[in-house]
């Protein structure tokens, strides 16, 4: 998934195209856990795999056909970019690992609840690392999350890992992508180039041994795999087209409809069970946002 930090806007104005572009991504990024369900019967490093190699491909295209890798050869060529490309790529690829294990899992209301927390996790990350000063209302929905967190932790008898480490690498993701000066479209492919390189030869060993299910297995199971391609890297590059389009508080406000879709799928669909102890946790984490989303509104009418 994607928040406001991946792609600058060029101007402070909502357009309708802007819009369709945005609202589409988040469509797709909350109706994924149907296409991560439907491949939970695979082993999840080779889903993980298979959605990095066949990006490739897709976003590939993508830049030869707007005619965009001028800045992707300079990356390239330049050390320091390249190693911050690689930095970013590692959070990514731990970010797309626990969401697909935690999917098979049965585990995609905690999924949810990460994604819900990430926009705080980053204002978070902003005052550590970057001393940022943290207005009042960030301040008061950083605590509403951390109450929400406190009670699921005492509740589950433990950290809610899967919700936690979602936030913390797609935060840190974020924070690191912002000093990679590459578009989104180019910066995506250069990742997702990156981390096929270790899962490339992997995939062929599991092919080659029998193992793979790409050649091995049934033919839905070759469709699905070569399906990822574009789900993975369709949504992103349409979301950074779209951002581009909106106000800032214009996105910050439709992140939430991924994670809302997610949390209804976890519940409807997949029928996983919404204790009291998750309900009051949510609870808390949804107010966080509305003080969080006040707070933006009234910075942004500010403005």
């Amino acid at each position: 998934m994607a928040t406001e930090s991946i792609a600058p806007q060029a101007k402070n104005e909502d357009t309708p195209r802007g819009f369709a572009f945005a609202l589409t991504a988040y469509l797709m990024w909350g109706f994924l856990p149907f296409y991560l369900k439907a491949v939970s019967h695979l082993p999840p490093l080779e889903v993980l795999a298979h959605r990095a190699i066949w990006s490739v491909p897709v976003a590939g295209a993508v830049l030869l056909i707007l005619k965009r890798t001028d800045e992707l050869k300079v990356a390239i060529r330049t050390p320091s970019m390249l190693g911050m490309a690689c930095v970013t790529a590692a959070f990514i690829t731990v970010n797309w690992g626990i969401y697909v294990w935690a999917i098979a899992a049965g585990h995609a209301l905690e999924g949810a609840l990460g994604y819900f927390i990430n926009p705080l996790f980053s204002f978070f990350l902003a005052a550590v690392v970057l001393r940022e000063k943290l207005s009042r209302t960030q301040l008061a929905a950083i605590c509403l999350a951390g109450v929400g967190v406190v009670i699921l932790t005492v509740g589950a008898g433990g950290l809610p890992w899967v919700s936690l480490g979602l936030a913390f690498t797609w935060g840190c993701y974020a924070l690191f992508r912002k000093t990679l000066p590459i578009g989104p479209n180019q910066g995506f492919f250069l990742e997702v180039l990156l981390i096929s390189i270790p899962f490339l030869p992997y995939i062929i060993y599991l092919e080659w041994t029998g193992q793979g299910h790409l050649f091995n297995g049934t033919s839905y199971d070759t469709f699905i795999l070569m399906l990822a391609g574009p789900i993975t890297a369709g949504p992103l590059m349409i979301y950074a087209n779209g951002a581009k389009l909106l106000r800032l508080s214009t996105i910050g406000i439709m992140q939430y409809i991924a994670p809302t879709l997610i949390f209804l799928i976890a519940i409807f669909a997949f029928k996983e069970p919404l204790s009291t102890v998750k309900l009051v946790a949510f609870v808390f984490i949804w107010s966080a946002l509305a003080v969080y989303s006040y707070g933006m509104l009234k910075a942004s009418r500010g403005r």
